[in-house]
């Protein structure tokens, strides 16, 4: 039977904390035939499915069932406006977080200004029944109105037996400020007196969401790697359709339309080149500044540009099926996927907040059974901490500890450590060209210790270059010069290598006429009187201008791995144009800085030896492995994981598509490929190989900030949960550190912004 399992990645809406985040997950999972991860931070849940076997509305119950909603990822084949899209419903959050913690302030702050005698002096002004009553009717509002959600979300959660954050805040408002019923009642009947925590409750609201604001905005600012990326597309194309050329937006392209693209402008969408001859700069996708001949037959990436001549060209992939598309799920999926190490994180939130409501139940009822022994400790520490009241009755002491343990004991901090530095961390890495297509790359990155190099378009610069000038019995800066005046009407690789090593040389290129250009030949001009040729030396050979003491040098320097030109004037042969792969000036650095991080390099090539150890002499590298199939490369690097190394393979992402596999971490460095997203692990879309150690430092900034996030909760929650338990510990101020401890996490993850300049 044949399948066709998918993942996408689907919006959650609901979701304030780990537990949240955890309900949904397992809610998910226990789906047959899914396999789901949801972040936090980025508000998603990536789905693997077999969309025939498992429905959406199936995923959509299932997520219903917890308590939240599901929708379904915009397909808007309009990618720009699907990034406007993204920011607008970021910014609706951040602002619907900003309200609602204003409108809570703006009701609370007179109740802690009314609270604020009574707590330093210990009067109830302007009578006690005023004051409690005063107190309940500012403080229901804010559970009402701004609190309102937060109290729905958790019940639901409660509801479907899977507490969460909101269940805590929820259950410790409510309960504080419904104690300004009793207390209110108690002043006209018979009820008994009763501490009035109703502006506590209201004080834990606006606290909480103050939070939430902060924690929104933080998220909000993610999305602006992602926007940038969208911003990539072109914004209309032409195309042909009933014999006119017309111009429609870029979100109106199908399948199968006739694009026309000029000179300097964008190529709309993927597709193949059904006429027309033209280089395409492709360094948007693929990092290589070298622009690529295309002619007929040939595909061509959205968003690349065309640098000369006119093409038509048919589009093949639109909106969601183009290669832009393919890298902004890249930065989603990874974004929204988990690390190895947040497994034991999960583990604990799955059963945190239900431990919690056990905690908070016990240390009621132990205050109720043991009051005396537990308020002589609570006696002791009033007298240096103010906020404790031991004169209180014991069920108002029993109610006050177990509303710090409700409020303290939150999930929050735990839950966001991991992912928002994750989701961090790889939006500045897209922001600098590093898209990470799995969470667990970077905790494999941050532990590499060997890092394997492939050489042509990795270390090498993947185009060429002059390297040598064969002017037998001439001169060779007058032979260089005509090849170079013949070459300068022609946009090919080698002809602007020519070009370029006369212009470095400081000398004066003549003009020349009757350009002529034969594909994979060579190119045709009069310069200064004469006719020259400047080609292959098989196309010299077939003219008969070139003699065989020169073919013969031609074909020494080829199998020498250089690309080899003939230059002739007239029926005369002036010597020949080596040219090669020139090592990039950033690779002796890059490979220097390596060594420095303590990495060990090792060269994997296919090319012969002699080639192979110029090149690693000339970037530092001492072991070097030289003519290898790919199957040769797996087989080195799978040598070096028996010997317990950890290996990032770096490569173009095609003919090393097996060695990036094998790798612990695979690195695509300057390939636009769909078969180097899906070999590696990370794509470079910037060609040099610094861009390999910015990768690295950003995966040892990321999994740094990843630990200590992920310490400062445990050690929160391991030290206050106690000190709430003793009754020490005010449900304002415990509702204020575990605020405190969410945002402390997520400004800790957002530093990675300021130390990613740096990389």
């Amino acid at each position: 039977m044949n399948t066709e399992i998918d993942t996408e990645v689907f919006r959650i809406e609901g979701m304030h904390c780990a537990a949240c985040s955890g309900a949904v997950e397992r809610a998910l999972n226990d789906i047959p035939g899914v396999e789901a991860a949801v972040s936090l931070p980025a508000e998603t849940a990536t789905v693997t499915r077999d969309p025939t076997v498992v429905q959406l509305d199936t995923l959509r119950e299932a997520v219903s069932g917890v308590g939240y909603s599901l929708l379904e990822a915009a397909k808007a084949r309009d990618l720009g406006a699907e990034g406007e899209e993204r920011l607008a419903r970021s910014a609706e959050a951040v602002s619907v977080a900003r309200r609602r913690m204003l409108l809570a302030w703006s009701l609370t702050i007179p109740v802690a200004l009314w609270m604020l005698p009574e707590m330093v002096w210990g009067i109830k002004w302007p009578s006690p029944a005023l004051f409690d009553a005063g107190l309940l009717v500012l403080s229901l509002p804010v559970l009402l109105a701004p609190g309102w959600p937060t109290v729905t979300a958790g019940l639901r959660a409660a509801l479907g037996r899977r507490p969460s954050m909101d269940t805590l805040i929820a259950m410790g408002s409510g309960a504080a400020i419904l104690t300004g019923i009793p207390a209110v009642l108690a002043h006209w009947t018979q009820v008994p007196d009763f501490q009035n925590y109703a502006g506590v409750g209201a004080m834990i609201l606006a606290i909480h969401l103050t939070g939430r604001s902060v924690e929104a905005r933080a998220k909000g600012r993610t999305s602006a790697a992602i926007q940038r990326l969208l911003s990539l597309e072109a914004k209309t194309a032409r195309v042909e359709r009933d014999g006119a050329e017309i111009e429609i937006p870029i979100a109106e392209v199908t399948v199968g339309d006739l694009m026309v693209v000029r000179p300097g402008e964008k190529i709309p969408t993927d597709g193949v080149v059904i006429d027309g001859e033209s280089a395409i700069d492709e360094s948007l996708a693929t990092g290589e500044s070298m622009p690529v001949d295309k002619a007929a037959g040939d595909s061509v990436i959205g968003a690349t540009l065309n640098q000369a001549g006119l093409l038509r060209v048919r589009a093949t992939g639109v909106g969601e099926n183009t290669f832009l598309a393919n890298v902004v799920r890249l930065v989603e999926r990874a974004q929204g996927s988990k690390v190895p190490i947040q497994d034991f994180a999960d583990r604990v939130t799955a059963i945190f907040v239900p431990v919690v409501l056990a905690i908070a139940a016990a240390t009621f009822a132990a205050w109720l059974l043991f009051p005396d022994a537990l308020g002589a400790l609570a006696g002791r520490a009033g007298a240096f901490l103010p906020w404790v009241q031991p004169d209180l009755g014991p069920t108002s002491r029993a109610l006050y500890a177990m509303l710090a343990v409700l409020v303290i004991a939150c999930p929050c901090a735990l839950g966001l450590a991991t992912p928002t530095a994750l989701m961090v961390g790889t939006g500045v890495g897209a922001e600098r060209g590093i898209l990470v297509r799995d969470g667990a790359a970077v905790q494999a990155l941050d532990t590499v210790d060997t890092v394997v190099l492939d050489k042509t378009g990795t270390i090498t610069q993947g185009r060429p270059a002059l390297a040598e000038i064969v002017a037998p019995g001439g001169d060779a800066d007058e032979l260089l010069v005509l090849a170079a005046a013949a070459e300068a009407g022609s946009e090919h690789p080698l002809g602007r290598a020519v070009v370029e090593a006369a212009r470095e040389r400081g000398l004066v290129i003549p003009r020349a006429t009757g350009f002529r250009a034969e594909v994979g030949r060579g190119v045709t001009a009069t310069v200064e009187g004469q006719v020259v040729h400047v080609g292959r030396a098989s196309w010299m050979a077939e003219r008969m201008l070139a003699p065989r003491t020169l073919l013969e040098s031609a074909g020494d320097l080829e199998r020498g791995g250089h690309t080899v030109v003939v230059v002739t004037a007239g029926e005369t042969a002036l010597g020949l144009l080596a040219l090669a792969d020139a090592v990039k000036p950033s690779s002796p650095a890059a490979v220097r800085t390596l060594a420095d991080m303590g990495l060990r390099t090792i060269l994997l090539t296919g090319d012969n030896e002699q080639t192979a150890q110029a090149v690693a002499e000339s970037v530092g590298i001492t072991d070097v492995r030289s003519s290898l199939l790919p199957a040769g490369k797996v087989q080195a690097i799978d040598r070096l994981q028996k010997d317990s190394h950890m290996v990032a393979m770096v490569g173009d992402g095609i003919n090393d598509a097996p060695a990036l596999t094998q790798a612990d971490v695979g690195i695509a460095i300057g390939s636009g490929t769909d078969i180097a997203i899906e070999a590696a692990d990370i794509t470079l879309v910037h060609g040099d190989l610094d861009g390999v150690v910015r990768a690295i430092r950003l995966a040892k900034a990321t999994f740094g900030k990843i630990r200590q996030n992920l310490f400062w909760a445990y050690f929160y929650n391991t030290v206050a949960i106690p000190i709430a338990v003793l009754g020490l510990l005010h449900p304002v101020l415990a509702e204020a550190a575990m605020a405190l401890s969410s945002i402390t996490v997520v400004a800790n993850a957002n530093r990675l912004r300021r130390s990613g300049l740096a990389l």
